[in-house]
């Protein structure tokens, strides 16, 4: 038995990186400093059964390939490099050399999360697994939007239904000023990335990504840090200054005051139930130069635009800040450099009742939501889902087709089109009219 098992807590590792567009060249460097966090808190994980590996992976990109290759919908071949990457990767450097199965993977454009669970841990436990996405562009298009990973883990009785499980991953509109278009963007996912009813459940109603004993919630949610006019580090001629704060941790903890989520989260406007760790307690992960380990650029404000969220069953309403997760690691890879962006990862220890022996329960948990929060399904969910994904089709295959003509450069595409679109209406005015007549 490992030794999270005698602690009835799962181990859970989460990861998000926006890999800025560059499909299959997103991750050129090994993954060891990424996807293995582990190592660095095996002290805190270490006991008489050795050093511990994560019960459940998950790993989460946005961006993950050029846009007009995601709106076609030509992402099997670069998620798939990725799944055997990332499971070669976490095998190859887990403490114990343990075995990972997928769970389930699933891509919309550029959003893509792959699950995964320790086999020694939970093999024949997973069940009931569901995949989900949505978009929140323009039209319900997928350059933003979310994707989802459900399933269940039974109990050790047959007649034990278990926990449920769900992970999100989401891209947000992007830019400062578009605050209430993050915040919309999440109730859209949460009311368009709809799940089957819950096992045991009287009712046959789809379900939002709320109705789970466990959920987490990650991406590049675009969130900015945004300081007041009268701020000494507000405006552009303080970014040199503001940035030479943000290296310092005592600087972080009284700036993350300015983050737009952490403010937004406390009003109750968006990531109702949710918790967070530390997150200033590392440096903001955008946005910076390419090839470039520790240099921002002066284009945008440093923000904590990529975040990992979390809550739990039986986390309490009444105590929107605690959590019965323990957040074991928080942190950014500063030493990814082919991104504006630098990936993340949380380590997270999970309570559950899955491992005991007595466990016996025949309706999975749920999380306890505020009274005046109430998530629910939109009604025109499918309407939406299909008009986006129309869109995404079309405007990829066009944005391709230019792309194609231009070498490369779908501007310069769009360019030899209309030039050889006046070209040829020109030369057929021109060429000497047939009198069929004569």
């Amino acid at each position: 038995m490992s030794a999270n098992v005698g602690n009835q807590n799962l181990l859970v590792q989460i990861a998000s990186y926006n890999t800025n567009l560059q499909g299959t060249l997103g991750l050129p460097q090994d993954l060891v400093d990424w996807l293995s966090p582990t190592l660095q808190v095996s002290s805190f994980l270490t006991s008489s059964h050795g050093k511990q590996a994560p019960d459940i992976v998950a790993v989460g990109f946005q961006e993950l390939l050029p846009l007009h290759l995601g709106l076609t919908g030509l992402s099997k071949k670069v998620i798939e490099s990725r799944d055997t990457l990332i499971r070669s990767q976490i095998e190859a450097h887990s403490p114990n050399k343990d075995r990972y199965s997928l769970v389930a993977k699933v891509c919309n454009v550029g959003v893509a999360l792959l699950v995964y669970v320790r086999d020694e841990a939970l093999s024949g436990k997973v069940c009931d697994v569901q995949t989900q996405w949505t978009g929140c562009g323009p039209a319900w298009m997928g350059n933003k939007g979310a994707v989802g990973v459900r399933f269940r883990l039974a109990g050790p009785k047959s007649n034990d239904v278990g926990e449920i499980f769900t992970f999100v991953n989401a891209h947000l509109t992007a830019h400062a000023p578009k605050l209430a278009n993050r915040i919309a963007d999440f109730h859209h996912i949460v009311a368009t990335l709809l799940f089957p009813p819950i096992p045991s459940s009287s009712s046959q109603a789809l379900t939002t990504m709320y109705s789970t004993s466990h959920l987490f919630f990650l991406g590049d949610l675009n969130f900015r840090l945004e300081l007041p006019a009268t701020h000494p580090l507000a405006g552009p001629e303080a970014q040199t200054a503001l940035v030479d704060a943000l290296k310092k941790n005592v600087e972080r903890e009284e700036l993350k005051e300015h983050d737009q989520l952490l403010i937004q989260r406390r009003k109750g406007t968006v990531f109702v139930g949710f918790r967070e760790g530390e997150f200033w307690q590392f440096q903001c992960t955008y946005k910076y130069h390419l090839k470039e380990v520790d240099s921002y650029s002066t284009k945008r404000t440093p923000s904590w635009t990529d975040r990992i969220l979390y809550t739990t069953y039986s986390d309490s309403s009444d105590s929107p800040d605690k959590s019965a997760i323990r957040n074991v690691l928080y942190t950014s890879i500063p030493s990814y450099t082919t991104s504006d962006h630098k990936p993340i990862v949380a380590v997270l220890l999970v309570p559950t009742s899955i491992l005991s022996s007595s466990s016996s329960t025949s309706s999975p948990p749920l999380l306890r939501l505020p009274s005046s929060y109430t998530p629910k399904p939109d009604p025109y969910w499918i309407l939406k889902r299909h008009a986006g994904r129309a869109c995404d089709r079309i405007i990829g295959v066009i944005w391709s087709l230019f792309w194609f003509i231009g070498f490369g450069n779908a501007v310069l595409g769009m360019g030899n089109f209309i030039f050889s679109l006046v070209a040829w209406s020109w030369a057929k005015k021109r060429s000497p009219q047939i009198d069929v007549a004569a």
